[in-house]
């Protein structure tokens, strides 16, 4: 079943997998991601006025997790939080007994304020509730809005600089624009699969949005330097043929290595907390959609505008 792993280069020269036939297949599936991802943007934003869930790190306000000993429903804390003077509260259950609880609401004293909020609840339920805070964040309207102004501009230059990279590594506007493209196709699936599941944009998701790109264009680079090594090897072949044997012959690296990174993303998925969630869920869709878009996006774009195209037959 998996040969392929174990295919010599000579094999792969031989009888290379012609990846490149499927070119019309991940033109459909990117447009359909094209598609979701700007079908949930509109929906959401003209629903509710924000098209993502941004954190408290970006909307500036007050974050306080809470630990209930028993049981308890996200509805009833907005219902009681409503009506003790915090309007407009977000809260998400973490767990059966967990919630974090977001209020658009700056203060001095951020401890007391979630101190507040916790009595407001206590004394909203049965007495058999018991309530501890876990941890407490606060920012400011100002602060949010400038990080999040600075976190677009880290992705932006970020994609930018790696352009510059790759047509300044391998000389070629062809290669720099297939590794942009792949990049920005990973990014906006992490996006899309936030805005269905209407998870929480914040600082570590940003981070791991910059950590997949990263790690992306590593394995991008890899199949590209065999792309451009086997271009002098092998002259008499057109560059569809040397693409498929390129891949082919880096596709055990390729798989191997995202495995091994998978089993740590998915042990941090499952150990690492309701903290550390929504982050590991950008890295593990992150890498998944990588390992695709490297070999499905990133070498299309390159068999497109390559300048020998059409030469080499």
């Amino acid at each position: 079943m998996f040969n392929f792993l174990r295919y010599s280069n000579r094999q792969a020269v031989e009888h290379p997998i012609d990846f490149m036939k499927y070119n019309w297949l991940s033109l459909i599936l990117s447009a359909l991601l094209i598609f979701t991802f700007s079908g949930f943007y509109l929906y959401r934003y003209f629903k509710t006025g924000s098209a993502f869930n941004y954190s408290v790190d970006f909307t500036g306000g007050i974050q306080t997790l809470l630990k209930f000993n028993k049981p308890v429903k996200s509805q009833d804390i907005i219902r009681i939080l409503d009506e003790k003077g915090w309007p407009g509260t977000i809260a998400r259950e973490f767990s059966e007994k967990e919630q974090l609880i977001r209020i658009k609401k700056e203060a001095k004293d951020v401890k007391e304020e979630a101190e507040n909020i916790k009595k407001a609840i206590e004394a909203s339920l049965d007495n058999s509730y018991k309530v501890e805070i876990l941890k407490t964040d606060s920012v400011g309207g100002a602060t949010g809005s400038r990080l999040w102004l600075k976190s677009f501009y880290a992705i932006v230059l970020s994609l930018i600089a790696m352009l510059l990279y790759i047509a300044f590594r391998f000389f070629s506007f062809s290669y720099a624009m297939g590794a942009v493209v792949s990049l920005f196709h990973d990014a906006l699936a992490i996006l899309t699969v936030f805005l269905i599941f209407d998870k929480e944009i914040s600082i570590n998701v940003i981070g791991a949005i910059l950590a997949v790109l990263g790690y992306s264009i590593n394995d991008t680079i890899v199949i590209f330097s065999r792309v451009k090594d086997n271009i002098k090897k092998y002259p008499n072949k057109s560059i569809r043929e040397v693409i498929n044997i390129s891949i082919t012959e880096t596709l055990s690296r390729t798989i191997l290595t995202t495995i091994s990174t998978l089993l740590v993303v998915v042990s941090l998925s499952i150990f690492g907390g309701e903290t550390l969630r929504d982050l590991s869920l950008a890295l593990l869709v992150g890498i998944v959609f990588g390992i695709y878009s490297t070999i499905f996006i990133a070498n299309p774009v390159l068999l497109l505008l390559y300048k020998d195209n059409k030469v080499k037959k």
